[in-house]
């Protein structure tokens, strides 16, 4: 009885209710309007670190660096090159013609060729450019003793053990001699400056230039280095003298191509990698950089509004910061139970790496750009200054990403966001088992496909292009024929069992598991377990009670209240007195509080268990109670091959009918 006792007394009152809704109300609101205008400011602050002409000075220079042709061979281009032939082709023609542009379009000088290139007649070359190869030693690698007679030479691939840094060029007068005869009967029709072939020594690689990745190994910097001339024909006759003498050997692993532009106009600076790797299979595989980066941050007008948004994205990370070290100082280890916590600890972390990247780049950009254009006969490296600048971009990226994500914060309180939520949430265990049976087979595949196909087909080259192409083939985009064409029994076996096993089946089985939690959840909003307020409405009841005190609304009535009097009125009608309208108000008024308790997540701590027993003796009189009928509802569901019911609220009906023959 003295749980009972509490339901007389009526809990927590209603307008103390009411009140903690109304504060949960505004304090939900004012951090979402505070978000959004951070939110605002994160994106103004990135979207103004992007210039759209980015793309296009890219475009620009890949097209002419790697899509121009070899003069007299219309398909040799930097992309095609396949043997050293082609290379030396190409940095004799569109390489040496792409950097050197002497005149204008009419022959006529615009600027001092002294001073500077312009490509394009807009982009200044900054300094002149650099040539770099890597090479390894002899005898890197161990030839099969049957073989030795054969071959006794073997360079491995390469590694930063098996590089070779040993000089290299002409040892003896004689071959000096020898080579100055080549050149003057090979040239004996040219006018050209003849350059004393020097022995090619090794430049160490500095502590801080980033490491190169390409298709067939990771190279360092440093190697053995050659800078152009700012003359086109200096450098013609520089290439010729490479050529000559051998420059690429067959231990030559890579060759870097590397120099960097500056576009006045749009203030952006370009730097260009060209790579072309020497594999120890023999032959050539080409790769590319371009990066357009705006190193000098704070030129115009609207450079200083991005600064005051920097500036203004400080702070607010600064009150965030104070934010969450309070709540889990309040919390302490019930603060890293909710996933939206977790949230906004790692925005918080990009957001400090991201600050730090940049004051980082700022920093080094000061100290190195002076530096650089200093000296313009020297090269220029700003491959540095661009790794890093892109790695900011890349991290504030990710920061972004979160921070649009961390909105399903604030409207997790709409109706349909929490359905979602509740569904992903529940079925989580479910997705998590399905997971680890379907990656068992998808790596089992992939693994079939990269051991049968893998030597043939390029999609199966790797283990982990084997992965990507599976994923591909899941999309709808596969190459059937090359599979087929490796191997013509298990090529077509490969294809149909994974289509049938993964796409058919593992894929209609994650789709039934959510589609099954999404019927459960909207199953028990239907019978009204859903959260107590929703966003939207909250946003309408305030933008109604607006309305209604500038007086261009009218007032709404209660609906309680209307509905209340109409049954009461219908109820006279009917021919009953006061005493029983008031009994059957009454139990109507416990009924409504017995739904509370089994819904209302606001009063759950305030409400006791209740039994239906102490239902009757606490509200309904011994008179009424013969005539009203109080069973529980229950919800079933199937799960793990077992029916489970739960009790979700009690039924109370009245038979007014006889209750008006008992009166009688």
């Amino acid at each position: 009885m003295a749980e009972a006792s509490r339901w007389h007394r009526g809990g927590t009152p209603k307008p103390k209710l009411h009140y903690r809704k109304e504060v949960e109300i505004r304090t939900t609101l004012q951090e979402l309007a505070l978000y959004f205008i951070f939110l605002i400011n994160l994106c103004i602050l990135t979207f103004g670190m992007v210039n759209p002409h980015m793309y296009y000075l890219n475009k620009v220079m890949s097209s002419l660096f790697l899509d121009t042709s070899v003069p007299g061979d219309e398909r040799t281009n930097f992309k095609s090159i396949r043997s050293i032939t082609d290379f030396w082709k190409f940095m004799e023609g569109p390489l040496l013609e792409g950097l050197y542009w002497d005149s204008w379009y009419t022959n006529k000088t615009l600027y001092d060729l002294k001073n500077s290139s312009r490509i394009y007649y807009e982009n200044i070359l900054l300094g002149v450019p650099r040539v770099r190869q890597l090479k390894v030693r002899n005898n890197t690698c161990k030839v099969y003793s049957s073989f030795q007679s054969l071959m006794n030479e073997c360079y491995d691939k390469y590694t930063s053990k098996s590089e070779d840094m040993d000089e290299f060029g002409l040892k003896q007068e004689t071959e000096y001699r020898k080579f100055l005869e080549y050149i003057s009967v090979r040239l004996s029709r040219l006018s050209i400056i003849l350059f004393i072939p020097n022995r090619w020594k090794y430049a160490a690689p500095t502590s801080s230039s980033p490491w190169h990745w390409g298709f067939v190994g990771v190279y360092q910097n440093g190697g053995f280095i050659f800078t152009l001339s700012k003359s086109k024909s200096e450098t013609k006759n520089k290439f010729v003298d490479l050529k000559l003498n051998s420059w690429i050997t067959r231990g030559t692993r890579v060759i870097f191509i590397d120099f960097s532009l500056y576009n006045a106009n749009v203030n952006l600076f370009c730097i260009i990698r060209l790579a072309a790797e020497f594999p120890a299979t023999g032959g050539i595989i080409t790769s590319w950089q371009f990066y357009s980066v705006k190193l000098l941050r704070y030129v115009s007008y609207y450079d200083y509004i991005i600064a005051s948004c920097e500036i203004t994205f400080c702070i607010f990370l600064i009150v965030f910061t104070t934010q969450e070290a309070q709540k889990i100082r309040e919390f302490k280890s019930a603060y890293f139970k909710s996933v939206w916590n977790w949230l906004e600890l790692l925005l918080l972390v990009l957001c400090f790496v991201t600050v730090t990247f940049n004051i980082y780049c700022n920093v080094q950009i000061f100290l190195l750009l002076g530096d650089l254009l200093k000296n313009t006969e020297k090269y220029s490296d700003f491959y540095f200054l661009a790794y890093w600048h892109t790695y900011y971009n890349n991290v504030i990226a990710i920061t972004i990403f979160f921070a649009w994500i961390k909105i399903f914060k604030f409207i997790s309180f709409n109706k349909t966001m929490s359905q979602l939520s509740s569904t992903l949430s529940r079925c989580l265990k479910d997705i998590v088992g399905f997971a680890i049976m379907f990656f068992i087979i998808f790596f089992a595949y992939a693994q079939l496909g990269f051991l049968v196909f893998g030597s043939q087909v390029d999609d199966f080259s790797t283990f982990q292009n084997a992965i990507f192409a599976q994923f591909r083939i899941v999309l709808g985009d596969f190459n059937f024929a090359g599979i087929q064409q490796a191997n013509r029994i298990l090529g077509p076996i490969y294809f149909i069992t994974f289509i049938f096993f993964v796409f058919f089946v593992l894929l209609n089985m994650f789709l039934a598991i959510i589609n099954d939690t999404y019927s459960e959840v909207k199953a028990d909003y239907s019978i009204g377990r859903r959260p107590d307020f929703e966003l939207g409405k909250m946003i309408k009841k305030s933008y109604n009670n607006a309305l209604e005190k500038l007086r261009l609304k009218k007032p709404e009535q209660d609906e309680d209240i209307s509905m209340k009097g109409d049954l009461a009125e219908q109820a006279r009608r009917e021919g009953f007195d006061e005493n029983e309208i008031q009994s059957a108000e009454q139990m109507k008024k416990w009924k409504d509080r017995l739904e509370k308790k089994y819904y209302s997540t606001e009063i759950q701590d305030d409400y006791q268990p209740v039994t239906q027993q102490e239902f009757r003796e606490s509200c309904v009189t011994s008179e009424l109670e013969n005539f009203a009928n109080i069973r529980p509802v229950r919800k079933c569901h199937f799960g793990n091959q077992t029916e489970m019911c739960s009790t979700v609220g009690l039924e109370i009906s009245v038979d007014f009918g006889f209750l008006r023959k008992h009166r009688t």
